[in-house]
């Protein structure tokens, strides 16, 4: 069983983000809050095996890639190329934030974080309102490879207590800050368009991404 630990996910303690991006630079897993719902975690770096271990531990199939948590909305330049005006103003508006952008992966993004395309490869990225994430992001020096903290088809976690007994087990480590304060999983846009194309709606609603 993975160790559990108590957070403050908007004032993470130096030691408490130094512990977890240690597990996570050592190739672990870990499960983190986020302000929209729980999240499962892997350091974003080439052939990194807790890469394979989230998808075995989610009981998913590796046909969609992982979204990234990254700290600035200035990365979204830096893993995307080609990002259109658009989405540029719309992580202006809303990151950090339950958004995620879905974008042209740039030469930075290792091909097997990436979802493949017949116009190109893409990756999905997300300023998330929390100063935990953001934290590891920046100790690590490299995005987080995540995704909700729950069995394939279960209900995604909201909640330290609500994430299923299996996955704590099965991970190295939970960062346990209580309730997300969202509590609703991040709206998806693609973004490699001329117009906002809404794949999933969560926290924000179409008008929030359309102005309309």
């Amino acid at each position: 069983m993975g160790a559990v630990i108590t957070v403050d996910q908007a004032h993470p303690s130096a030691e408490v983000v130094a512990r977890a991006a240690a597990v996570l630079r050592d190739g672990g897993v870990a499960v983190v809050p986020t302000d929209s719902v729980y999240g499962i975690c892997c350091a974003a770096v080439p052939g990194n095996p807790a890469h394979g271990r989230i998808f075995e531990i989610k009981r998913r199939d590796r046909a969609q890639t992982l979204p990234w948590f990254v700290a600035d909305p200035a990365d979204l330049l830096r893993y995307g190329r080609n990002v259109p005006a658009w989405a540029l103003r719309l992580a202006e508006a809303h990151w950090p934030g339950a958004l995620t952008l879905v974008v042209r992966a740039s030469d930075e993004v290792a091909p097997e974080y990436a979802q493949p395309a017949p116009d190109g490869a893409t990756i999905a990225l997300r300023v998330p309102e929390s100063e935990l994430c953001r934290a590891l992001v920046r100790a690590l020096g490299c995005p987080l490879a995540q995704t909700s903290a729950n069995t394939h088809g279960a209900p995604a976690a909201t909640s330290g207590h609500g994430v299923e007994p299996g996955i704590v087990d099965a991970v190295d480590l939970t960062l346990d800050g209580g309730a997300a304060p969202v509590g609703v999983p991040s709206t998806i846009v693609d973004a490699t368009g001329p117009e906002p194309r809404i794949l999933r709606l969560g926290a924000l609603s179409a008008a929030d991404v359309t102005g309309r």
